[in-house]
């Protein structure tokens, strides 16, 4: 991060240098609170933003999460003439635009159950009853629940729990968090590094299809 002139420091509000000595602590200190709070700061815009452009709550926690995913690991590259705030809703509005084209460009690719997964890495419910497939396609979509099942069993034994608990169980992430006993956030967090690996996974495994 770059050093912030004296001149411009005068010019710049108090909220601002806040967010300055929070990302000098974040980078050069390694302080996992400065990150927190950074978060903590940032959120509910950054969710009430991409909440507006995708219209889903749940895609929106999702985006949010990867919105500071991307900006902390970008974090070293920030520069000081711009305002935190208007760096990261930069960010946070190519990823919801990278979002909905790909759910425009790509509809599902594979299912699991009921469950399907876009390569947005969004799992959604589909309902097959009324989808008239042939037997063609109903091998290939057994083929598909096959290796999504097979995914979900390399994810390390907690992940997979809380997949099936927000995907199949449809808890809530508040209630995955009261029956974990960990922290909303961290559901969410988690639960996003879950779908990219299984993402990954199927579609390695694709190949077999």
């Amino acid at each position: 991060m770059e050093a912030v002139t004296q001149p411009a420091i005068r010019e710049l509000s108090r909220a601002t240098l806040h967010d300055f000595a929070l990302i000098r602590a974040a980078v050069h200190g390694h302080d996992e609170k400065a990150y927190a709070e950074l978060m903590r700061r940032h959120q509910r815009t950054v969710f009430r933003l991409v909440q507006k452009m995708v219209r889903s709550t749940d895609d929106a926690d999702d985006l949010t999460q990867e919105t500071f995913a991307k900006a902390f690991r970008a974090l070293p590259n920030f520069r000081a003439e711009y305002a935190f705030s208007t760096w990261l809703y930069r960010i946070a509005t190519n990823t919801a635009i990278n979002f909905l084209r790909k759910r425009k460009s790509s509809p599902q690719t594979l299912s699991m159950g009921s469950m399907v997964m876009t390569d947005a890495g969004e799992l959604r419910e589909l309902d097959f009853c009324d989808q008239g497939l042939n037997p063609q396609e109903a091998v290939i979509r057994d083929q598909r629940i096959g290796l999504m099942r097979q995914a979900v069993a390399q994810l390390p034994p907690k992940h997979a729990h809380m997949v099936t608990l927000r995907y199949f169980d449809e808890l809530s992430y508040l209630e995955i968090a009261q029956e974990l006993r960990i922290a909303v956030t961290t559901v969410k967090a988690q639960l996003y590094h879950c779908r990219q690996r299984l993402l990954h996974l199927v579609k390695n495994s694709q190949h077999a299809l």
